[in-house]
């Protein structure tokens, strides 16, 4: 089978059997068999099971991910974040928008101690969806801002999406944590300004928290809660960020360290009942085999892709793009977009660096840009449709009356903000690189 058959083939079969319903994971692996096969080789998998053995497998970077996943779960296990929530919520009471605005905060602030997407729309869902339209909320804004602001988790750093695709390039962990930090912080303080201006033109889409609510805390109580519910969480960003980032730890060794302080936190806030803790275990591990499975499945897909002269049919034609590198770089990341629609952000990088990163480095590019620009794009990975995530995931726990097409239009408004920040990173790249030269040199 030629390149451009084999291209075809590979694609065309790997959306068929995502839309079967099939996992991402045995879909990759299936049809890098019967790419195999059709093309460079049954030989060819022998090659590929030492690929994946080397760059996977034998990769200590990727020793973080399950730690940062445990780390997750700890913090979340604790019942903290429902109580950081309740206690933002009071602060920001007699703003209008409070509710929501609470959400972004408390949003960054769950990205910036688990990095798990899945978790922190659920726990918002759960813990922020009622009383928003319990209050008058409106239905699209709540949704919406609990579904975008969820998704900061994979971009805020420590991110296990960061550190796979720091695994996959020429650029350290550390820089892309510091690079990927000021556009993260900066599509919060977007969706937060969004929030205060929407409020402020429709007042009835964000009233206030009731006087009679309000008066039964007193300021030096919510000081205390802010004290006792919200510092702690604050501690383990900054044993996490602050140790990797003053050069102290590595990325592993800075896992480690979240993961004992959130164990503490765990003690602190939680039942510590031991069924508990191994149910947080086991969770964990779910989650963990699950990314290692796709990045198994993923590492084959490509591998058989490139051995069948796959790569080379891609570099051709991004690079025959009109307006040069400009009209490369947009095709790329409408590629990305598109990819959202369909694929997890674990199959999109484990698909796409290896394709596009080569085609990067010959354009002359800054690695650590594009990198980022693709974590910010990667965004609407789980807010589009038809396989959005973060809709599963706050559909599986809304209230009645929140329908699938009331999640669709909450997201538009976000999306768009995910685009502009994408452009203005595109015009003003200190954004991205601006950070990591001052702590790190880069």
């Amino acid at each position: 089978m030629s390149p451009e058959m084999l291209t075809l083939f590979m694609f065309s079969g790997l959306l068929i059997g995502l839309f079967m319903g099939h996992p991402l994971a045995f879909v990759l692996g299936g049809m890098a068999v019967l790419g195999a096969w059709l093309g460079p080789g049954a030989n060819t998998l022998g090659i590929i099971i030492n690929n994946i053995y080397g760059n996977a497998m034998d990769n200590y970077v990727l020793v973080a991910i399950p730690l940062f996943i445990l780390m997750a779960r700890f913090l979340n296990d604790s019942g903290v974040t429902e109580k950081m929530f309740d206690t933002m919520r009071l602060l920001l009471a007699n703003l209008r928008g409070g509710l929501a605005l609470t959400v972004v905060v408390v949003s960054v602030l769950l990205a910036a101690t688990t990095g798990i997407v899945g978790a922190s729309i659920a726990v918002m869902g759960m813990i922020a969806l009622v009383p928003m339209l319990k209050y008058g909320y409106n239905k699209q804004l709540s949704t919406g801002v609990i579904m975008a602001s969820g998704c900061l988790g994979i971009l805020i750093p420590p991110s296990i999406m960061l550190i796979l695709m720091a695994s996959y390039s020429p650029v350290s962990v550390g820089a892309l944590f510091a690079g990927a930090l000021v556009p993260g912080l900066m599509l919060g303080v977007m969706y937060a300004l969004y929030v205060l201006v929407i409020c402020h033109i429709k007042p009835s889409y964000g009233p206030l928290v009731p006087a009679e609510e309000q008066a039964e805390n007193s300021t030096r109580e919510l000081l205390v809660m802010l004290g006792k519910y919200v510092l702690p969480p604050m501690a383990l960003i900054l044993g996490v960020l602050g140790s990797l980032f003053t050069g102290i730890a590595t990325a592993t060794e800075a896992s480690a360290i979240g993961v004992t302080i959130a164990f503490l936190l765990f003690l602190i806030f939680g039942d510590r009942k031991a069924s508990t803790c191994y149910n947080t275990l086991i969770e964990a591990s779910k989650t963990t085999t699950m990314v290692m499975l796709v990045l198994v499945g993923a590492t084959a897909f490509t591998g058989v892709f490139s051995i069948g002269g796959g790569m080379e049919v891609i570099h051709e034609v991004v690079m025959a793009m009109p307006g040069g590198n400009v009209g490369a770089l947009i095709l790329m990341f409408f590629l990305v977009f598109i990819l959202g629609m369909f694929l997890d952000w674990t199959g999109i990088v484990l698909l796409s660096f290896p394709i596009m990163l080569p085609i990067i480095d010959s354009m002359g590019v800054d690695v650590l840009w594009f990198v980022v620009m693709v974590a910010v794009v990667l965004q609407t990975s789980f807010l589009t449709p038809p396989f959005g995530y973060a809709l599963f995931y706050l559909k599986g726990v809304a209230p009645k009356g929140v329908e699938t097409l009331d999640l669709y239009r909450a997201v538009i408004p976000f999306c768009a903000l995910i685009v502009l920040a994408c452009l203005l990173m595109a015009f003003f790249p200190v954004l991205v690189t601006g950070l990591p030269s001052m702590l790190i040199g880069y």
